[in-house]
Protein backbone atom coordinates (compact mmCIF):
# COMPACT_ATOMS: atom_id res chain seq x y z
CA UNK A 1 0.00 0.00 0.00
CA UNK A 2 1.39 3.40 -1.03
CA UNK A 3 2.12 5.71 1.87
CA UNK A 4 0.41 9.09 1.97
CA UNK A 5 2.72 12.02 1.25
CA UNK A 6 1.64 14.27 4.08
CA UNK A 7 3.95 17.05 2.98
CA UNK A 8 2.12 17.10 -0.35
CA UNK A 9 -1.26 17.03 1.38
CA UNK A 10 -0.39 19.93 3.66
CA UNK A 11 1.28 21.87 0.88
CA UNK A 12 -1.74 21.55 -1.37
CA UNK A 13 -4.25 22.71 1.25
CA UNK A 14 -3.58 26.36 0.49
CA UNK A 15 -4.05 26.19 -3.30
CA UNK A 16 -7.14 23.98 -3.00
CA UNK A 17 -8.71 26.24 -0.36
CA UNK A 18 -7.82 29.24 -2.53
CA UNK A 19 -9.51 27.58 -5.50
CA UNK A 20 -12.64 27.16 -3.40
CA UNK A 21 -12.61 30.74 -2.10
CA UNK A 22 -11.65 32.46 -5.36
CA UNK A 23 -13.34 30.12 -7.81
CA UNK A 24 -15.87 27.55 -6.60
CA UNK A 25 -17.86 29.65 -4.13
CA UNK A 26 -18.04 32.90 -6.20
CA UNK A 27 -18.95 30.88 -9.30
CA UNK A 28 -21.72 29.07 -7.43
CA UNK A 29 -23.06 32.26 -5.83
CA UNK A 30 -23.11 34.23 -9.09
CA UNK A 31 -24.70 31.38 -11.03
CA UNK A 32 -27.31 30.75 -8.36
CA UNK A 33 -28.25 34.43 -8.12
CA UNK A 34 -28.71 34.77 -11.89
CA UNK A 35 -30.40 31.39 -12.07
CA UNK A 36 -32.94 32.34 -9.40
CA UNK A 37 -33.92 35.50 -11.28
CA UNK A 38 -34.43 33.36 -14.36
CA UNK A 39 -36.31 30.71 -12.34
CA UNK A 40 -38.78 33.24 -10.93
CA UNK A 41 -39.36 34.69 -14.39
CA UNK A 42 -39.97 31.26 -15.92
CA UNK A 43 -42.25 30.24 -13.06
CA UNK A 44 -44.31 33.42 -13.51
CA UNK A 45 -44.56 32.72 -17.25
CA UNK A 46 -45.82 29.21 -16.59
CA UNK A 47 -48.35 30.33 -14.00
CA UNK A 48 -49.62 33.65 -15.31
CA UNK A 49 -48.35 34.09 -18.86
CA UNK A 50 -50.34 33.85 -22.06
CA UNK A 51 -50.38 30.67 -24.12
CA UNK A 52 -47.16 31.51 -25.98
CA UNK A 53 -45.32 32.43 -22.77
CA UNK A 54 -46.43 29.23 -21.07
CA UNK A 55 -45.32 27.15 -24.05
CA UNK A 56 -41.92 28.88 -24.14
CA UNK A 57 -41.43 28.35 -20.40
CA UNK A 58 -42.36 24.66 -20.63
CA UNK A 59 -39.98 24.22 -23.57
CA UNK A 60 -37.11 25.87 -21.68
CA UNK A 61 -37.65 23.70 -18.60
CA UNK A 62 -37.92 20.57 -20.74
CA UNK A 63 -34.66 21.29 -22.58
CA UNK A 64 -32.69 22.14 -19.44
CA UNK A 65 -33.97 19.18 -17.44
CA UNK A 66 -33.64 16.81 -20.38
CA UNK A 67 -30.00 17.51 -21.27
CA UNK A 68 -26.80 16.97 -19.25
CA UNK A 69 -25.19 19.97 -17.59
CA UNK A 70 -21.85 19.06 -19.18
CA UNK A 71 -23.41 19.24 -22.65
CA UNK A 72 -24.96 22.62 -21.82
CA UNK A 73 -21.57 23.88 -20.67
CA UNK A 74 -19.86 22.67 -23.84
CA UNK A 75 -22.57 24.17 -26.06
CA UNK A 76 -21.96 27.59 -24.51
CA UNK A 77 -18.15 27.46 -24.48
CA UNK A 78 -17.28 25.31 -27.51
CA UNK A 79 -20.47 25.47 -29.58
CA UNK A 80 -21.26 29.18 -29.70
CA UNK A 81 -17.89 30.13 -31.28
CA UNK A 82 -18.95 28.22 -34.40
CA UNK A 83 -21.80 30.76 -34.64
CA UNK A 84 -19.41 33.66 -34.19
CA UNK A 85 -20.07 34.11 -30.47
CA UNK A 86 -16.98 33.61 -28.32
CA UNK A 87 -17.34 33.84 -24.56
CA UNK A 88 -14.53 33.61 -22.00
CA UNK A 89 -14.44 30.63 -19.61
CA UNK A 90 -15.82 32.38 -16.51
CA UNK A 91 -18.86 33.98 -18.22
CA UNK A 92 -19.46 30.73 -20.11
CA UNK A 93 -19.59 28.79 -16.85
CA UNK A 94 -21.91 31.32 -15.24
CA UNK A 95 -24.25 31.28 -18.25
CA UNK A 96 -24.41 27.47 -18.39
CA UNK A 97 -24.83 27.01 -14.64
CA UNK A 98 -27.40 29.82 -14.42
CA UNK A 99 -29.50 28.30 -17.20
CA UNK A 100 -29.34 24.93 -15.46
CA UNK A 101 -30.35 26.38 -12.10
CA UNK A 102 -33.12 28.35 -13.77
CA UNK A 103 -34.59 25.27 -15.39
CA UNK A 104 -34.66 23.22 -12.19
CA UNK A 105 -35.48 25.99 -9.71
CA UNK A 106 -38.37 27.28 -11.86
CA UNK A 107 -40.33 24.14 -11.03
CA UNK A 108 -39.52 24.52 -7.34
CA UNK A 109 -40.74 28.13 -7.34
CA UNK A 110 -43.87 27.22 -9.29
CA UNK A 111 -44.73 24.37 -6.92
CA UNK A 112 -44.10 26.58 -3.89
CA UNK A 113 -46.47 29.25 -5.19
CA UNK A 114 -49.13 26.66 -5.96
CA UNK A 115 -48.78 25.30 -2.41
CA UNK A 116 -50.15 28.54 -0.95
CA UNK A 117 -53.88 28.15 -0.40
CA UNK A 118 -56.37 30.06 -2.55
CA UNK A 119 -57.73 31.56 0.63
CA UNK A 120 -54.60 33.69 0.90
CA UNK A 121 -55.32 35.21 -2.51
CA UNK A 122 -58.94 35.83 -1.56
CA UNK A 123 -57.97 37.47 1.74
CA UNK A 124 -55.53 39.76 -0.07
CA UNK A 125 -58.16 40.74 -2.63
CA UNK A 126 -60.68 41.46 0.12
CA UNK A 127 -58.43 44.14 1.64
CA UNK A 128 -57.97 45.80 -1.72
CA UNK A 129 -54.68 44.37 -2.96
CA UNK A 130 -54.11 43.91 -6.68
CA UNK A 131 -52.92 40.56 -7.99
CA UNK A 132 -49.37 41.87 -8.34
CA UNK A 133 -49.33 43.29 -4.81
CA UNK A 134 -50.90 40.12 -3.43
CA UNK A 135 -48.23 38.05 -5.11
CA UNK A 136 -45.35 40.19 -3.82
CA UNK A 137 -46.58 40.82 -0.27
CA UNK A 138 -48.60 37.72 0.58
CA UNK A 139 -47.97 34.76 -1.69
CA UNK A 140 -44.22 34.89 -2.38
CA UNK A 141 -43.22 35.34 1.30
CA UNK A 142 -45.20 32.22 2.20
CA UNK A 143 -43.99 30.31 -0.83
CA UNK A 144 -40.37 31.16 -0.03
CA UNK A 145 -40.50 29.11 3.16
CA UNK A 146 -41.71 26.08 1.22
CA UNK A 147 -39.04 26.62 -1.42
CA UNK A 148 -36.06 27.03 0.93
CA UNK A 149 -35.20 23.33 1.46
CA UNK A 150 -35.26 22.27 -2.23
CA UNK A 151 -33.55 25.46 -3.35
CA UNK A 152 -30.85 24.96 -0.72
CA UNK A 153 -30.30 21.46 -2.07
CA UNK A 154 -30.08 22.93 -5.57
CA UNK A 155 -27.37 25.32 -4.40
CA UNK A 156 -25.42 22.54 -2.71
CA UNK A 157 -25.61 20.48 -5.90
CA UNK A 158 -24.44 23.51 -7.86
CA UNK A 159 -21.36 23.87 -5.65
CA UNK A 160 -20.37 20.32 -6.57
CA UNK A 161 -21.27 20.81 -10.24
CA UNK A 162 -18.86 23.74 -10.51
CA UNK A 163 -16.12 21.12 -10.76
CA UNK A 164 -17.21 20.72 -14.40
CA UNK A 165 -15.93 24.24 -15.05
CA UNK A 166 -12.41 22.83 -14.86
CA UNK A 167 -13.09 21.30 -18.28
CA UNK A 168 -13.26 24.77 -19.83
CA UNK A 169 -10.18 25.99 -17.96
CA UNK A 170 -11.90 27.85 -15.11
CA UNK A 171 -9.59 27.87 -12.10
CA UNK A 172 -11.58 26.55 -9.16
CA UNK A 173 -11.14 23.93 -6.45
CA UNK A 174 -10.98 20.85 -8.65
CA UNK A 175 -8.74 22.41 -11.29
CA UNK A 176 -6.24 23.36 -8.58
CA UNK A 177 -6.23 19.73 -7.45
CA UNK A 178 -5.81 18.55 -11.04
CA UNK A 179 -2.83 20.80 -11.64
CA UNK A 180 -1.07 19.67 -8.46
CA UNK A 181 -1.86 16.03 -9.24
CA UNK A 182 -0.46 16.35 -12.76
CA UNK A 183 2.77 17.80 -11.38
CA UNK A 184 3.19 15.37 -8.47
CA UNK A 185 1.61 12.29 -10.11
CA UNK A 186 -0.20 11.67 -6.81
CA UNK A 187 -3.64 11.49 -8.39
CA UNK A 188 -5.43 9.48 -5.70
CA UNK A 189 -4.15 11.68 -2.88
CA UNK A 190 -5.12 14.95 -4.57
CA UNK A 191 -8.50 13.78 -5.81
CA UNK A 192 -9.44 12.43 -2.40
CA UNK A 193 -8.31 15.72 -0.89
CA UNK A 194 -10.50 17.60 -3.37
CA UNK A 195 -13.44 15.36 -2.51
CA UNK A 196 -12.97 16.09 1.19
CA UNK A 197 -12.80 19.82 0.46
CA UNK A 198 -16.14 19.68 -1.40
CA UNK A 199 -17.59 17.65 1.46
CA UNK A 200 -16.51 20.22 4.05
CA UNK A 201 -18.01 23.07 2.02
CA UNK A 202 -21.28 21.16 1.60
CA UNK A 203 -21.40 20.37 5.32
CA UNK A 204 -21.09 24.07 6.09
CA UNK A 205 -23.85 24.88 3.62
CA UNK A 206 -26.08 22.16 5.06
CA UNK A 207 -25.60 23.64 8.53
CA UNK A 208 -26.55 27.05 7.18
CA UNK A 209 -29.63 25.55 5.52
CA UNK A 210 -30.75 23.99 8.81
CA UNK A 211 -30.28 27.29 10.65
CA UNK A 212 -32.29 29.15 8.01
CA UNK A 213 -35.12 26.62 8.19
CA UNK A 214 -35.26 26.93 11.99
CA UNK A 215 -35.40 30.70 11.67
CA UNK A 216 -38.24 30.54 9.17
CA UNK A 217 -40.14 28.12 11.43
CA UNK A 218 -40.35 30.89 14.04
CA UNK A 219 -42.77 32.75 11.77
CA UNK A 220 -45.09 29.81 11.22
CA UNK A 221 -48.01 29.17 13.51
CA UNK A 222 -47.99 25.62 14.92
Amino acid sequence: MTEIDWDLVLGSLGPIAGGAIRGTIPLALASFAVGMVLAVAVAMMRLYGNRAAKAAARFFVSVIRGTPLLVQLFVVFYGLPSLGVTIDPWPSAIIAFSLNVGGYAAEVVRAAILSVSKGQWEAAYMIGMSRRTSLLRVILPQASRVAVPPLSNTFISLVKDTSLASLILVTELFREAQQIAAFSQEFMTLYVEAAIAYWVVCLALSSGQSALERRLDQYVAH
